[in-house]
């Protein structure tokens, strides 16, 4: 079974080395410290110019929850037009609501602006008070794939819920295990959870930078 190997990256040098390590695609973002935020221009049009594999885009417009106003909600789906005329391969993206229930009106103009593109629920998934209830409200509003951790610090740590997740998805949607995981853990990880598509940013023990080194052996155990 092949399973999807996804690279997130900050920087050019990143996105190419996760090329150059085996990366089925790329989650392209900024300020990983944060958690991720949309990329820059610049960011996205460098690693679109020099990269054959896909590269999807963060689309995330400030650090902290997932609420989003108005003025966000039209920040974000100019950011979606921006990122498909740059040749964006992919939406990463979600909203929620205040009490944690997804934000389907939010989300469902996110995904109608990204389409045809696929489109990713990201980790606000991991916050949600209601997951499997938002599994089937995504895979209703046609949305590709969910990254979680399985509501879990990291993917090992909640491999139980991601096996539920997946079982309960079942070819509505495909779950995608991100959060922590090394080349040291994600064969326990496997174990438990029938994983079909794999996240990682591949650094180094306290590197800022994906590695191809990391990303050739998480390419091995995928």
């Amino acid at each position: 079974m092949h399973r999807t190997l996804e690279i997130c990256c900050a920087s050019y040098t990143s996105a190419l080395a996760a090329q150059s390590g085996g990366a089925d695609r790329i989650d392209l973002c900024m300020g990983l410290e944060l958690d991720g935020l949309t990329p820059s221009a610049g960011a996205l049009r460098k690693p679109r110019e020099a990269l054959q594999i896909p590269i999807f885009v963060l689309i995330r417009p400030r650090a902290g929850n997932f609420c989003y106003s108005e003025h966000e909600m039209e920040v974000m789906l100019e950011d979606i037009a921006q990122a498909k005329i740059m040749g964006a391969d992919g939406i990463v993206c979600g909203a929620l609501q205040a009490d944690g229930q997804l934000h389907y009106e939010q989300t469902a103009r996110l995904v109608a602006a990204s389409a045809p593109l696929p489109f990713t629920f990201h980790r606000a998934f991991d916050v949600c008070t209601a997951p499997l209830e938002a599994i089937d409200q995504l895979a209703a509003l046609g949305v590709s794939r969910i990254l979680t951790s399985g509501g879990a610090p990291s993917a090992p740590a909640g491999a139980e819920a991601l096996k539920q997740y997946i079982d309960y998805a079942g070819n509505r949607l495909r779950i995608m295990a991100g959060g922590g995981i090394r080349p040291d853990n994600l064969a326990g990880l496997m174990k438990i959870a029938p994983l079909q598509e794999v996240h990682s940013s591949a650094r180094p023990a306290g590197g800022i930078e994906t590695s191809s080194g990391v990303v050739e052996q998480l390419r091995l155990l995928v």
